[in-house]
């Protein structure tokens, strides 16, 4: 019997030239915004996997600048186990939202919508401290 792993997923925090971060709304359960990523399909790629979903669900073609950090605690998704990396990427343009994504909306870092999905309000908070003081997350995160 082959042992059952949390499976592998990829999100995209997506910075404008403006500062702004592009966030779904996502169409299915659970519900809420949420920062655009998804599933990475077989032989696909971790990078790849993560331009493929932010084009899917906004529209815009993305550089990929870095991963930021990687969450696996197993509270993080309601539906199963996942290990997500968060990379940091950049684009210009206006997202649309497409795919699983109801809407796509640029916010400002301080007004974040009031409804997140997952642990994305607590993974953008650390972004937003990254990039003022320029530490990290720790690897228990």
């Amino acid at each position: 019997m082959r042992p059952v792993t949390p499976l592998l997923t990829v999100d995209a925090i997506i910075e404008l030239p403006d500062g702004n971060i592009v966030l779904v709304e996502r169409k299915y359960p659970p519900m809420g915004w949420a920062i655009p990523g998804g599933f990475v399909d077989p032989g696909e790629s971790l990078a790849d996997a993560v331009r493929r979903e932010a084009l899917e669900e906004t529209s815009l073609n993305t550089e990929v600048i870095s991963i930021f950090h990687v969450y696996s605690k197993p509270w993080r998704d309601p539906r199963g186990d996942t290990v997500s990396v968060v990379y940091y990427c950049r684009a210009d343009g206006e997202p649309v939202g497409g795919d699983d994504a109801a809407k796509a909306v640029a916010f400002s870092p301080d007004r974040l919508p009031d409804k997140m999905a997952f642990d994305h309000r607590m993974i953008l908070h650390q972004f937003f401290e990254w990039k003022r003081t320029g530490i990290k997350p720790s690897v228990e995160e």
